[in-house]
């Protein structure tokens, strides 16, 4: 199951979706393990890891294991899920917000309803300590990203008084419309950044998925770097196929996560990836090489 029918069928229900069945006997032998202390953590960056990758998992035996490993974060949790994490001394460093990948804030049609869940929203995550939401571009279907770019800004900036008011900040993901998702607007750093700037807010910044940005751009350490002030949260991702972020992918992770802290960004790096082995151990592998 792909990330967006996750979130979507979350979103309609709820709950917790389960992943395709091939992913599930990994993830369920991952719930049967007892969680094992790793070695003491650098801290440098702090971790979380994305729910999501662990949709046949209990999210309760997720924080658990996330919270033995020296993870911070269990992340794009719904409203009923929030308080979860905090039971296991963790947080969720970004929960799901009003809009979803493909029906996102590039349409004015949409604004009024984005607006009004975002209003009833913000304050209740700003409530549960969470720091940051999710929103989404929203899928082009013909519309040019100009006017697309426009349509966000003015939708946007309708929330993001009250986002700097409560101290929550609003984050759009850069997603890859090669192979993930299809027609997606927000896909290259410059679109995304065009944004941010068009919005003026300091409560309104970038999700950058590395995963996403390398299939879409490459370059990845230097446009870290030169947009840094833009981006207030990173996703992992093994490329190609979104697994395991170790040698047998194309990323040099240690690399990127060294000029991610020696740029000095103090936010979250969450682990993204859906697990080919068992997903326990992968985690904490994948913890261990972001830890520099």
């Amino acid at each position: 199951m792909k990330r967006r029918d996750f979130i979507a069928a979350s979103i309609a229900t709820g709950g917790v979706a389960a992943l395709a069945q091939g992913d599930d006997a990994l993830i369920n032998r991952g719930a049967r393990s007892q969680p094992a202390k790793a070695a003491a953590l650098k801290g440098r960056l702090k971790q979380s890891v994305c729910r999501w990758c662990y949709g046949s998992m209990a999210l309760e035996e997720l924080c658990k294991q996330a919270a033995a490993m020296g993870v911070q974060s269990v992340e794009l949790l719904n409203e009923k899920e929030w308080s979860v994490p905090a039971q296991y001394g963790l947080t969720c460093a970004v929960a799901n917000g009003p809009t979803s990948i493909g029906r996102g804030f590039n349409r004015l049609e949409h604004h009024d309803e984005f607006v009004k869940e975002s209003e009833r929203l913000l304050p209740l995550v700003k409530a549960a300590g969470i720091p940051s939401m999710i929103v989404f571009s929203g899928n082009r279907d013909g519309l040019s990203d100009a006017e697309g770019a426009r349509n966000c800004i003015t939708g946007l900036k309708r929330i993001t008084p009250l986002a700097e008011k409560l101290g929550v900040t609003i984050v759009m993901e850069l997603l890859n419309s090669k192979v993930d998702h299809g027609d997606y607007q927000c896909d290259r750093t410059p679109w995304g950044v065009e944004v941010v700037k068009g919005v003026g807010s300091p409560r309104f910044k970038l999700l950058y998925d590395i995963y996403h940005m390398q299939i879409m751009e490459g370059d990845v350490i230097r446009t870290i770097r030169d947009n840094l002030e833009h981006i207030a949260h990173f996703h992992t991702g093994g490329v190609p196929g979104r697994r395991e972020i170790d040698q047998s992918q194309e990323l040099n992770y240690p690399a990127i996560c060294r000029a991610i802290v020696e740029s000095g960004f103090t936010g979250y790096l969450a682990q993204e990836f859906i697990p080919s082995r068992e997903p326990i151990a992968s985690l904490r592998e994948a913890v261990q090489i972001c830890d520099v």
